[in-house]
């Protein structure tokens, strides 16, 4: 990136003085030339296949990649599981990007929905916005600073 205000490489956006992340689609920002436009580690998937040995059968698991609380794990074993800022959510992610009411995943026998319930700063799957969206094995889910890749118990 060149120039005074750098934009954003995802949507082209200019961001604000020493913003980290796109106002507009949430895509991490590099304040310096010399900054990486990511600044996590990319997983393979292989190192967490312990954790599918941790759950039930056909349960439904999110690691938390990247973000504060990298390296956290969730077992997606309710029919309705609530994500967001608000202390009652079901999984709780202290982050001001992150919406009092973020997401809900929906769990159908072995099928998992997550769906976007008024965010305000969107909800991506595999890095493209969605308003709802069905949840494969591996797909990375971010919500605001998380980044949450999702396992599904039965995958071999």
């Amino acid at each position: 990136m060149t120039g005074d205000t750098p934009g954003c490489q995802a949507c082209g956006l200019k961001d604000a003085e020493g913003a980290n992340f796109c106002p507009s689609c949430g895509e991490q920002l590099a304040n310096r030339e010399d900054e990486a436009t990511d600044s996590f580690e990319v997983l393979p998937t292989s190192p967490h296949e312990e954790d599918r040995e941790r759950f039930p059968q056909g349960c439904g698991l999110f690691v938390v990649d990247s973000g504060p609380k990298a390296g956290s794990r969730y077992g997606l074993e309710s029919d309705l599981t609530t994500v967001g800022r608000h202390r009652s959510a079901d999984i709780f992610l202290d982050d001001v990007t992150v919406s009092r009411c973020h997401v809900e995943v929906d769990r159908s026998g072995d099928r998992y929905v997550v769906r976007d319930v008024g965010s305000l700063n969107g909800t991506y799957l595999n890095r493209d916005r969605i308003e709802s969206g069905e949840l494969h094995d591996g797909d990375e889910l971010q919500i605001g600073r998380f980044k949450l890749v999702f396992f599904h118990g039965t995958a071999t």
